[in-house]
């Protein structure tokens, strides 16, 4: 590795966080968010494209989703691509919308949900920690070639170590309120 770049293993660790921010809006909280149709695609002029190509998604009340297909012809595949991407929606067909009631989650359903956000949190927690030490590494070889001496080193890695316990403390700060979100309180 190169000579130690403090930017560099910020914005890895910063990348860790947006990652974990991503995977945690897939998650639902029993409150519509158009994030949820993220993962959808549609069978549509014989390829497959992301929903939000083919309709524009809206959340007009906190429990229902608008799905409004630009094409008439797309209603179907749109209807049929939403029922088989196991998200427990059945939409409701009204023209050109499709209506989604979100429905309550079970208890049970909202503990897997939060235990998931954990193991989320988990992943990015274990992908800082590895950054960290990449970082490490790359300050012992820089000091072994005589970059700069030891007393730099441990100052360096004092650095690392802060900006890993700062990300590792918004990780939790994101699993925590998602995991609230989930469980309703």
């Amino acid at each position: 590795m190169a000579a130690f770049d403090k930017a560099d293993l910020e914005r890895r660790m910063h990348g860790a966080v947006e990652a974990l921010k991503h995977d945690l809006q897939g998650l639902r909280t029993g409150r519509a968010s158009t994030t949820l149709l993220d993962p959808v695609t549609v069978e549509v002029y014989g390829a497959m494209m992301p929903i939000n190509q083919v309709a524009s998604v809206s959340a007009p009340e906190p429990r229902l989703l608008s799905v409004q297909v630009w094409d008439k012809s797309n209603v179907g595949p749109v209807d049929k691509a939403i029922r088989s991407a196991g998200l427990g929606l059945n939409p409701i067909v009204d023209g050109q919308t499709l209506r989604l009631p979100i429905p309550d989650l079970t208890e049970e359903r909202r503990k897997e949900l939060a235990k998931l956000a954990g193991q989320y949190a988990e992943k990015a927690r274990i992908a800082v920690r590895n950054v960290r030490r990449d970082g490490n590494d790359s300050l012992k070889t820089d000091e072994k070639k005589g970059v700069f001496g030891e007393d730099e080193r441990k100052r360096h890695e004092t650095e690392v170590q802060k900006l890993t316990d700062k990300t590792i403390a918004e990780i939790d700060e994101a699993a925590s309120t998602k995991e609230k979100e989930i469980m309703g309180r």
